[in-house]
C-alpha cells in the first residue's frame, strides 16, 4: 500500500515538486561552507519528500545515536531563516489537498513535511 501511495504522491500529490524544491535548497546550501550541514538535511528531506509513505523522520536520539554538537543552535537558525516559510508552504499545500476527500492522505503528508521543515537537523528517516 505504501508503494501505491508513494507513486500517487510523487506524480499527483506534490512529491515531485517538494523533492525538487528541497534538492534545489540543498544545492544552494552546499555552495557555502557554512551551509553544508543545512545541505545534508535538505537532501535528506528531499528523499523523504519524494516518497513519505511508509517512512517517518525521527530524532536520532530515539535511535540511540548522539546528536552532533550545535544541532540545537543550527535548528534555531534554520527556523528563523528558512523553516517558518517552508513549514507555511507545506501547511498551505496540506490544507489545499485536504479540501477533497481523495487528497486527504496527501494533505497529511504535507503536514508531516511541515513539521520536519521547522527543525530538520538531527533527524533520520526510518521505516514504519
Amino acid at each position: 500500500m505504501a508503494l501505491l501511495g508513494n507513486l500517487l504522491w510523487f506524480f499527483f500529490g506534490g512529491g515531485l515538486a517538494a523533492c525538487l524544491g528541497w534538492a534545489l535548497a540543498g544545492v544552494l546550501f552546499a555552495v557555502t561552507i557554512v551551509g553544508l550541514p543545512f545541505s545534508v538535511a535538505a537532501f535528506r528531506i528531499a528523499g523523504f519528500a519524494a516518497f513519505p509513505f511508509g517512512k517517518e523522520l525521527v530524532d536520532v536520539r530515539t535511535l540511540g545515536e548522539e546528536r552532533i554538537l550545535g544541532t540545537t543552535l543550527a535548528n534555531v537558525l534554520w527556523i528563523v531563516l528558512f523553516g517558518w516559510w517552508l513549514a507555511l508552504g507545506h501547511l498551505v499545500a496540506g490544507v489545499a489537498c485536504c479540501l477533497t476527500i481523495i487528497g486527504i492522505p496527501f494533505g497529511l503528508a504535507h503536514f508531516r513535511l511541515a513539521g520536519v521543515s521547522l527543525a530538520p537537523l538531527g533527524k533520520k528517516p526510518v521505516l514504519r
